[in-house]
């Protein structure tokens, strides 16, 4: 692949399942690759502000010291006294999202987005008209929340006088954004979805979170076959199938892992030049009998 192009990491959502890029950038930064701009939505954005701060081997290993030690508790913590204050008033969301600002300003290593040593843009949605607003300037924490503000559980981020949920609502992925910035081949990181759950999630939040990566697998497909003649894409194959569910912090080393491998022999098999957006994730519309392993 020739040099002149301008090369677009694209990080889709997708809550405990974002452990799965950190494999695939954990291949792709052996592999060389370096790119020119960043696009993240949702748990996506906080895969690329970190990996933007040192995109080299070094980096990716730090990011995933974070992933293997994450406990749910640091994402979504609530207590029972917020719970119950949640349902007796009129409060929007269901967590407390103090903990995971804690998390986050105590993690991220700088604050503005024009110290990050790749340019790196954040994707949020416009609570009231659902469309996309991208983040690219300023203080890069209430970006992030705003991008990973699922609706109901976390809630919407006010900035520039806009109210802010998670990127995955919005009209756009983050594809249609890195070809307006002027990226001619992008790499796609999409975290997939639970294909093959054993039973369907319960509760409250496995529910939205489940739902909200459907809705970000086809909006990714459709975002793909219409940019498909714009620039050159390649799409890091999903793990498929999937067992686990986007609350699952513990499975992140196994998700990591097998990002990397999967990753890794994609790579060899020269899959960043030959593999076209819309056949590498129209691998992963299966149907169950075929799936015998994990």
């Amino acid at each position: 692949m020739g040099s002149h192009h301008k090369t677009a990491l694209i990080f889709a959502g997708g809550g405990s399942l974002g452990a799965i890029q950190v494999g695939m950038l954990k291949a792709l930064a052996f592999h060389g690759v370096q790119p020119d701009l960043l696009v993240g939505s949702s748990v996506g954005a906080i895969n690329a502000a970190y990996f933007a701060a040192d995109p080299s081997p070094r980096g990716v290993a730090g990011l995933e010291a974070i992933w293997r030690s994450l406990t749910r508790d640091e994402v979504f913590h609530y207590s029972w006294f917020g719970l119950l204050r949640s349902l007796l008033s009129k409060r929007s969301h269901l967590f407390d999202e103090k903990v995971f600002v804690q998390f986050l300003s105590r993690r991220l290593p700088y604050r503005d987005f024009q110290e990050a040593n790749v340019p790196i843009h954040i994707i949020a949605s416009d609570f009231v008209s659902g469309e996309e607003v991208v983040l690219e300037r300023g203080d890069i924490l209430p970006a992030l929340l705003a991008s990973a503000a699922i609706p109901g559980v976390f809630p919407p981020v006010k900035i520039d006088g806009r109210y802010l949920i998670d990127g995955g609502v919005a009209n756009h992925t983050p594809v249609s954004t890195a070809i307006r910035l002027g990226a001619t081949r992008l790499i796609v990181l999409p975290t997939g979805f639970t294909c093959e759950p054993v039973l369907p999630p319960t509760g409250a939040l496995s529910i939205a979170l489940h739902a909200l990566n459907l809705i970000i697998a086809r909006q990714l497909l459709q975002d793909l076959e219409g940019h498909r003649d714009q620039a050159e894409i390649a799409v890091v194959p999903p793990l498929c199938p999937l067992r686990t569910n986007p609350l699952n912090f513990q499975a992140a080393g196994a998700l990591i892992d097998d990002g990397f491998a999967a990753t890794t022999s994609w790579l060899e098999q020269d899959g960043l030049n030959r593999c076209s957006s819309f056949e590498c994730l129209k691998q992963h519309l299966h149907s169950p009998q075929d799936t015998a392993s994990v």
